[in-house]
């Protein structure tokens, strides 16, 4: 696994933000609140995510997403959001949006897995401030979450992918657990051969294993372990 280091409070206005390293993949992750919620929620509160690259990111210029984001941006921002709010207790702050937006800085491989790690840093910052501020009674956080890439490379198992990793991965794959090891999401395929079935649970432990170490990590920063 990449070295992960986490700088909080990187934005000055937000209500919470994380600049998340992961070897030389960088993602801002910060939390907006609204008091306004979504048609569709009709009690409680709501959390959403939104993800882009920097133009300067990759290695060569991406173009911004004015007129609308891809298909790639759109299922990144939905398992973002899909995951962080498995980290919260929607009732507890009704009548609020939190907004988790993802920038990448540097896209060097795992910046899904990057901006899920940091999101749910400054989710859980957020929700202490908010009951520091009288906004909620409790903290809305009910659970931690980590993310990890894991693959296949030339027979080996092999996580955190790296884009030059992920350029050879025979299968890759990105995980998302609950603190307590149980598995929120699984995105995955075998790209070259068929994955045997006793390796993708290696894989799978493997990957827990390093989920659970960057949650401790995670935890610690936040002052909570």
């Amino acid at each position: 696994m990449r070295d992960y280091s986490f700088d909080v409070d990187f934005l000055v206005h937000p209500l919470s933000s994380v600049l998340t390293r992961a070897g030389n993949t960088r993602v801002i992750s910060s939390v907006s609140l609204s008091d306004t919620v979504p048609s569709h929620v009709v009690s409680g509160g709501w959390l959403t995510a939104e993800y882009s690259l920097l133009p300067a990111s990759t290695s060569t210029r991406f173009k911004r997403e004015r007129s609308g984001v891809s298909g790639r941006t759109a299922e990144i921002q939905r398992i973002i959001g899909r995951s962080l709010r498995m980290s919260v207790d929607m009732q507890a702050f009704s009548g609020y949006t939190m907004t988790v937006d993802c920038d990448v800085l540097d896209a060097d491989g795992g910046t899904r897995t990057t901006s899920v790690n940091g999101g749910m840093l400054a989710v859980a910052i957020a929700c202490k401030r908010m009951q520091e501020r009288g906004i909620v009674e409790k903290s809305p956080l009910k659970s931690w979450i980590g993310a990890v890439s894991g693959g296949i490379i030339d027979g080996e198992i092999v996580i955190d992918l790296d884009y030059e990793h992920d350029s050879r991965a025979e299968s890759d794959f990105n995980f998302v657990f609950a603190e307590n090891g149980r598995i929120i999401e699984i995105q995955g395929t075998a790209e070259r051969e068929p994955l045997d079935e006793k390796v993708f649970l290696e894989l799978l432990a493997e990957s827990r294993s390093c989920a659970l170490q960057l949650i401790k990590k995670m935890k610690t920063v936040a002052g909570l372990e």
